[in-house]
């Protein structure tokens, strides 16, 4: 019998090792700068959950920010996204328990009451508060739990990786666990390209409705790199379409997706615009911290027990590739399976095949947990009892080529398990 060689996944550009970014302690707090806060504000019911985070720059700095594409956006995002494309910014507060979703003018009313009371504590302009909210979509969000939330949170502000802990605990729906990244690097700055020694760090939330549209559920990140508010975007918005808009749990896109990047500059050095040596470098970092958290997110979904890595190479294009991988990545008979640790192939292949991208299936080949079990379109002999032990393994891959051209694309996802059903059919009760 022929001895195949699995498929070639091309590697993924810039990443944040290349350039010597290391992990390091602190989460959203490792950038210089940045403090954080999580306190219990009464937007839950359960008495022993955090549901308030505050992170504050020292001072005001550049901001970016990508928001849902849901038109039933919610209230916060209304007030965010014009705010956060000003570029500068002072602090983000965020809530769940309320996802201020659905809620009319008077839900516009309360966040910008939100983030008035946020500006007073700290002495800036309203305008600099950006705010984001998430939990159940059609309820009024109160303003009473701000009024005595947000001076415990100004209290309790921090510059360590308790309270940015804290603050991602805070904003934790479904969440199982809190997911925070935070890495450390050199950047030339200067003519002479003298180092600067730079932090990129953050925390997500996101368990379910995920299938974002721009970024996840809610995200903040941070650094002390002096970008400038073009040089932020841009290292933004890449990071979030190879990421954070490569995770599905259930396909569902929320109301709530936000995302934003404090930069605050304090690392010194000259700034870093788009076109500077040291943009690649911090680009690169911000997007390796991104995947690290959509990796988080997808290994966390609701229910689920296995993160899944689906691949699609040999496309003709990147919009092939994209809706090839996403086709496997949503549909519910092949996250069924790998639930189920059956190697169903088949399911694999018949998701590729439906989603409407043209490609020959005899030029198709297939791989599933590292073994290739398709080649030319035809099945290879495979031993079900080593497909049950690699199924032993917390992560599972799934790589399809599709022979037609050479685009790829890689979408996080996970298994579909009885307890997702429980979780959302319970959701409100």
């Amino acid at each position: 019998m022929p001895n195949y060689e699995p498929i070639a996944v091309p590697p993924r550009a810039g990443g944040m090792q290349e350039y010597g970014f290391e992990p390091c302690e602190g989460g959203v707090c490792a950038a210089v700068g940045i403090s954080a806060a999580g306190v219990r504000a009464g937007f839950r019911k359960d008495p022993n959950r955090f549901d308030l985070a505050l992170v504050a720059a020292d001072e005001p700095c550049v901001c970016a920010a990508t928001f849902t594409t849901n038109r039933f956006c919610a209230a916060p995002v209304m007030v965010s996204r014009p705010r956060a494309a000003a570029g500068t910014a002072r602090a983000v507060i965020l809530n769940s328990g309320n996802a201020n979703a659905a809620t009319g003018e008077k839900g516009i009313e309360v966040a910008l009451a939100s983030s008035q009371i946020v500006a007073d504590a700290l002495g800036c302009a309203a305008e600099e508060i950006l705010v984001a909210s998430t939990g159940v979509i059609g309820v009024q969000l109160p303003l009473e739990p701000y009024r005595t939330g947000v001076p415990a949170a100004v209290a309790k502000l921090a510059h360590s990786a308790e309270a940015a802990h804290d603050a991602a605990c805070a904003v934790m729906t479904t969440d199982t666990v809190s997911k925070e990244v935070s890495v450390e690097g050199s950047l030339p700055t200067g003519t002479d390209g003298s180092p600067i020694t730079v932090h990129v760090g953050g925390f997500v939330k996101g368990s379910g409705m995920i299938q974002p549209n721009m970024a996840t559920m809610l995200c903040v990140l941070s650094t002390d790199a002096p970008l400038t508010a073009e040089a932020a975007h841009a290292a933004l918005l890449a990071a979030v379409k190879t990421t954070f808009n490569h995770v599905t749990v259930d396909s569902d896109t929320s109301t709530n997706d936000s995302a934003f990047l404090l930069a605050t500059g304090a690392a010194g050095g000259d700034a870093i615009a788009c076109d500077s040596p040291a943009f690649p470098a911090i680009a690169a970092a911000i997007h390796g911290v991104c995947e690290c958290l959509a990796r988080k997110i997808a290994a966390d979904g609701e229910g689920a027990t296995k993160l899944v890595t689906v691949d699609a190479v040999g496309a003709a294009t990147q919009e092939d590739a994209d809706t090839v991988a996403f086709s496997i990545a949503n549909s519910p008979l092949v996250k069924t399976a790998l639930f189920g640790r059956d190697a169903n192939w088949g399911r694999i292949a018949a998701a590729a095949g439906k989603c409407g991208v043209e490609f020959d299936q005899y030029a198709c080949d297939i791989d599933l947990m590292g073994v290739p079990v398709l080649r030319a379109g035809l099945p290879l002999p495979m031993d079900e009892d080593e497909m049950l032990r690699r199924f032993e393994d917390p992560e599972i891959s799934i790589v399809i080529s599709l022979g037609s051209g050479s685009c790829s694309s890689r979408v996080w996802t996970c298994d579909l398990t009885h307890e997702y059903v429980t979780i959302n059919g319970d959701y409100r009760t």
